[in-house]
């Protein structure tokens, strides 16, 4: 049996998953122990978490930058290593301690979870702060908040910037066709979700950002 994505590409064409996630159990949503996984059009708790989908998520470039100026803080000078592309993200950091990861559809680049980003278009115009809340959002179903930069990391086709954040709305079953899953997961099993190397240096500023876990011992 096949399994299609909810939502098509930006093509318009229908997405085939073909190894799609499980949802998990409505109460690993309340409990901060727990790893919680969405997937396309899944049942969401209403309650704890209050998930509802972003029905007044900007339209237009304009709308993404109003957000991104909204909060300001420093933010160091950038520049993408020769040869790469400017990208840009969020790590996601829920209220009870757990992050928000995306797993791409069908493993794309290698990924089978990291967190969300995206590439800038020189023609889209897009500032570093702006692509980022609308990445999270398409990725991730997100509406986020941006509290502080995090890290640059070079990957292979990208130099992409990270900024620490926090979620204040939206919904993860209504994650665009490039993920085919969202989990939220304990900082203690991060390591093990995004696995891929490119995040270690991302891990590592993470780490560097927030408080130990309790129980952790402090680098």
């Amino acid at each position: 049996m096949k399994h299609y994505h909810l939502q098509k590409d930006d093509h318009g064409h229908i997405v085939e998953l073909r190894h799609p996630h499980t949802p998990s159990a409505l109460a690993t949503w309340s409990d901060s122990k727990e790893r919680a996984t969405a997937t396309p059009g899944c049942r969401l708790p209403d309650d704890e978490h209050r998930f509802a989908p972003w029905a007044d998520a900007p339209t237009d470039n304009a709308g993404w930058e109003r957000l991104a100026a909204a909060h300001p803080f420093d933010d160091p000078p950038f520049a993408a290593a020769p040869g790469t592309k400017a990208a840009s993200g969020a790590v996601v950091v829920e209220r009870d301690g757990r992050v928000w990861v995306v797993s791409p559809s069908n493993a794309f680049g290698g990924y089978e979870s990291t967190f969300p980003k995206g590439t800038l278009h020189a023609g889209d115009g897009l500032s570093m702060r702006a692509n980022a809340l609308k990445e999270v959002f398409e990725e991730a179903g997100l509406a986020i908040e941006l509290g502080a930069f995090l890290v640059d990391t070079r990957r292979v086709l990208t130099t992409t910037r990270y900024y620490l954040a926090r979620r204040i709305g939206g919904c993860p079953s209504t994650m665009g066709w490039e993920s085919q899953a969202v989990h939220l997961v304990p900082r203690t099993e991060l390591a093990q979700v995004a696995a891929h190397p490119n995040d270690r240096p991302v891990l590592e500023a993470l780490d560097r950002a927030l408080p130990p876990v309790s129980g952790e011992n402090p680098a």
